[in-house]
This record gives structure tokens, sequence and C-alpha cells, in this order.
């Protein structure tokens, strides 16, 4: 990533501003203002900026401080180091509190999604700089944000059914309102998409190239967010998921995960079929209950509401055996092989799905109105 602008100075061209503010010292979140902007920045680059709890804390304390603050216009998220702004929360520690049967990650959880609610609602312009790697809680902290830049480097995904677990932070609300069938697509698969295809499905608004972002973040300390973005928008290079529309919305409107799988194997379209075989490689339980959560998002009316459903999914999988040993293989011992059980489809029964619709033992998250 574009390195982070904490020392930039305003234009030369533009009235005097006022000096920067000192790095504030924080858990992995610097905070400063810089004449009408309040930047934070996801300080954890050699684990791509995963996020941890306090780092949510941090997030939320910052914008609670800048709700109200004159000074501050507008705020700017972004990711230090070169790989991305944030590739999601930090699994292990939900890996090693699923293997002890704790509840830090449900605290963790709750508070995350409080988050994930305030950027929705934020009363000033957010801006996240969505460059490099934007996954899982990354998308948390950026998409539900009211201006969302991406660049030719963007690598946008929800993997989460690759672990065992189920798009959360709000992403079955984005991704359930996506053209088509193709949230659907990528809720299910947790394929990576680029700039262009991240405006198609609504998970970004501008594309900056990478190279102005720096400008962008100099001219936002001294311009309102819509001049600034003005400066510094080009278009995208053409994406994939318009030229897959056809396929995509014909497979995946069926009423099951096997019969979407049946569908993509009987398209006749080899990109199809390479995408049923990487549905068959992930957690059998973790697919349907991403497909009946997301389809349940669909027929909700806020994003408040979809975070309280999200929540009842996330506290299930916590005390999965998916959710243990999928991040096993992909994060702890990296063998790649995760040993699903059920290992089938048609091994997960109506009610091992159910239960990702069932409060949790300390209740909803009670974001939304009773």
């Amino acid at each position: 990533m574009i390195a982070v602008p904490a020392e930039n100075p305003a234009a030369a061209s533009a009235a005097p501003a006022a000096p920067a503010a000192p790095v504030a010292p924080g858990p992995d979140v610097l905070r400063r203002t810089d004449g009408r902007a309040g930047f934070l920045t996801l300080d954890r680059p050699r684990a791509i900026n995963a996020l941890t709890h306090p780092m949510v804390r941090a997030l939320d304390a910052a914008l609670t401080d800048w709700a109200d603050d004159p000074a501050v216009t507008t705020v700017v998220l972004r990711g230090a180091g070169e790989r991305g702004l944030c590739a999601g929360g930090d699994i292990r520690a939900i890996h090693d509190d699923a293997r002890a049967g704790g509840t830090a990650s449900a605290a963790f959880w709750r508070d995350e999604y409080r988050l994930n609610a305030r950027i929705a609602r934020y009363p000033k312009p957010y801006v996240a700089f969505m460059d490099g790697i934007v996954m899982g809680g990354g998308v948390g902290v950026s998409a539900h944000g009211s201006v969302r830049v991406v660049t030719e480097r963007s690598r946008i995904a929800m993997p989460e059914t690759g672990i065992g677990f189920v798009p959360d932070v709000g992403g079955t609300w984005l991704l359930g309102r996506a053209p088509g069938e193709l949230g659907t697509h990528l809720a299910l698969t947790g394929a990576q998409i680029g700039a262009a295809d991240a405006l198609l499905t609504g998970l970004a608004d501008h594309h900056v190239p990478a190279a102005a972002l720096d400008a962008l973040a100099d001219d936002l300390t001294r311009l309102p967010a819509d001049e600034a973005l003005a400066r510094h928008t080009a278009p995208a290079a053409p994406g994939v998921l318009a030229e897959q529309r056809e396929w995509i919305d014909a497979c995946y409107s069926a009423p099951t995960v096997e019969e979407i799988v049946d569908r993509l194997l009987d398209s006749g379209v080899p990109a199809a079929k390479e995408t049923a075989d990487t549905l068959l490689g992930k957690s059998p339980t973790a697919l349907k209950a991403t497909l009946t959560v997301l389809r349940a998002a669909r027929g909700l009316d806020s994003l408040e509401a979809v975070l309280d459903l999200e929540y009842r999914a996330s506290c299930a999988a916590l005390t999965s055996h998916d959710l243990v040993e999928g991040i096993r293989a992909q994060v702890v011992d990296k063998d790649r092989n995760p040993r699903w059980d059920p290992p089938t489809l048609a091994g997960v029964t109506d009610a091992a799905v159910a239960r990702y619709l069932t409060p949790p033992p300390g209740g909803d998250l009670g974001l939304a109105p009773a």
C-alpha cells in the first residue's frame, strides 16, 4: 500500500492550514488531525492490519470524539504498509478462543458490529482507502462508509466459507444488495474482486490510481471530499463479473446449495464448472448457513437488523467444529486440507443450519429496534 501520509504537509497552493496534530499513541491505530481531516491508520502491517479488539475500540473512540468536533469535517481511513487496508479480524485469536470454549470472540464481534453500524450512520464523510487486500473485517470498516475508494491494486473479498465461518460485519447486507446473484456468488465462493467489480457490486464508489492516494489524502485536509475526489478519480480497468453475470444469475438463483452446484456443473460454462469445484472445497455447513443468512438478510430493512442476524450466525460458528478446523488448515498448520464435519452438503441437516439463526446464550446483539 502507499505509505501513510502522517507527515505530509498541505499543498502549498492552498491557503495556510493549521499544523498537523501529533500522532496519538494507540493499540495499532494511528490517529491524527491535519487541516479539516481526521486520519485513522490501521497499523499492523505485518498482519496486513488485521483487526484486534483494542483496535476496534480505538476506532470507535476516535469516531465518537470527531462526530461533534467542528474542526474535523472528514474522516479518512487507511492501512499501513504496502499490502492492504485490512485482511480481516485476528482469526488466530478466534481460533484459540473457540478451541478453549471461550467467549472473547463474541465480545469482540459485539463491539466490531456496533462499529460497523456507527460507520454506516456517521454524520460526516467517511473516506475509506480500499487499496490492496480488503477482506472480512476490512470490508466492515470500509464498505459501510459514505465514500469508498478503490485502486487498481484492490483485492476485496468475504472469504469466510473457506474457514467454516459465515460472512459477517454487515457483509450479507452488502452482498445481498448486489445486482442479481453476484453477491450470492461472492458470499459462497469467497472470490476476490478488483476495482471495477467492487464498483459494479456496490462495495465501492470511486476508483483512484494508487499513485494518487497521497495527493488525495493531502487534498482532503483542505477540501470537501467531493471536490478532492474530483481531482483524482479515473476509470477502472474492466472487471470480470459483468461478463459472467448470465451464468451466475442462472445458477445461483437455485433454492439450495446442492442445486446451485448442480446448475454450475451442468451449465456447460468452463468458469461455472471451476466455481462448482471451488464450492465443493468449502465448509458444507458454512455454505448452507451462508445461503440461509444471505437470503434472510435480503428481507430485512436495515443494516442493524442484519448485523443482529449475523451475530447469531457468528456465535453459532464459534462453537462449531468447522471454524476451528478451517482456521487450523488455512492459517495455523497451513496444510490447506480441512476435514469438514460433516464432509458433504448432503450431511448438513436443517437443524444444523437453523442453529445459525438462533439467539446465542448471551442474547442478541440488540442493534435493531425491537
